[in-house]
């Protein structure tokens, strides 16, 4: 490597320790190479585990394998989120019965369906159970809500557990729409948390259509709990296109990917 090369790779870490991330669009314009050598950079510094890459870029590498604070994740790629609730809502239609878990990017959904007609909306999210209370109290929403109850997690605002899980073993429906904190292809879809992990599983099996709603923060990354392999997935909505080496795999597994513009 020569020198004005581990001068960009020193940047390249300040800029990531800083931010946290970094994008090689970003990276090409601001050191003025080829994104190829940026990837190349990026690969470089990964093998010394100076920072992790994932799709479009890399973050800063960090000891906490744990998911962030229900309160930091919905502040979180809002703008990303709401165009991605946006889509996912738009593919639900009158008189559907859907489940929808507590991810800050499945709540983004709720705002959009309060028009829709006759839904029956099963979550275990507290912040979304009271949404849609507050929707029904100011007549905007004129559907049927159940809470899967079980124990509480009031870091994240929802119900998880066995109990959750036996409840929702009595809930059949059209679409489950599911977060996830990690997505590979050799992986499939994770969760930091197994409780999380397990119910969200059960979602999609007792759903005619499993949805997963992610930003691309999440491709590329894998985390300690599987949910569920990517030929259990019928759909991905995310706010960019799949990465171009999935789509062999995402086609031979029957993964429809949707834009959210």
């Amino acid at each position: 490597m020569s020198l004005v090369g581990e001068e960009r790779k020193r940047e390249i870490l300040e800029l990531i320790n800083d931010a946290g991330k970094v994008r090689t669009n970003d990276l090409v314009s601001r050191l003025s190479v080829s994104s190829e050598t940026i990837r190349r950079y990026l690969e470089e510094l990964e093998e010394e585990n100076r920072l992790k890459r994932v799709y479009g870029g890399a973050v800063k590498i960090t000891l906490a394998h744990e998911e962030p604070p229900h309160t930091k994740r919905e502040v979180l790629r809002a703008e990303e989120k709401k165009r991605i609730g946006c889509a996912a809502a738009g593919l639900v239609q009158d008189r559907d019965v859907i489940v929808i878990d507590d991810g800050s990017t499945s709540l983004q959904m709720i705002p959009f369906l309060i028009y829709k007609q006759q839904l029956t909306i099963i979550t275990n999210s507290v912040s979304g159970l009271n949404m849609l209370i507050d929707y029904q109290n100011k007549e905007l929403f004129d559907g049927d809500v159940f809470f899967v109850g079980g124990k509480i997690d009031p870091r994240h605002y929802r119900s998880s557990g066995t109990i959750a899980e036996k409840i929702m073993a009595d809930f059949y429906v059209n679409k489950a729409f599911i977060t996830i904190d990690g997505m590979l292809p050799a992986q499939g879809i994770t969760s930091f948390d197994a409780d999380r992990a397990v119910l969200a599983r059960r979602f999609m099996q007792n759903s005619d259509a499993s949805i997963v709603l992610t930003d691309s923060s999440k491709l590329g990354n894998g985390t300690l709990h599987k949910i569920a392999d990517w030929n259990e997935i019928d759909m991905v909505v995310c706010e960019k296109p799949h990465p171009a080496e999935w789509k062999t795999a995402l086609a031979a597994d029957g993964v429809e990917w949707v834009v959210a513009e």
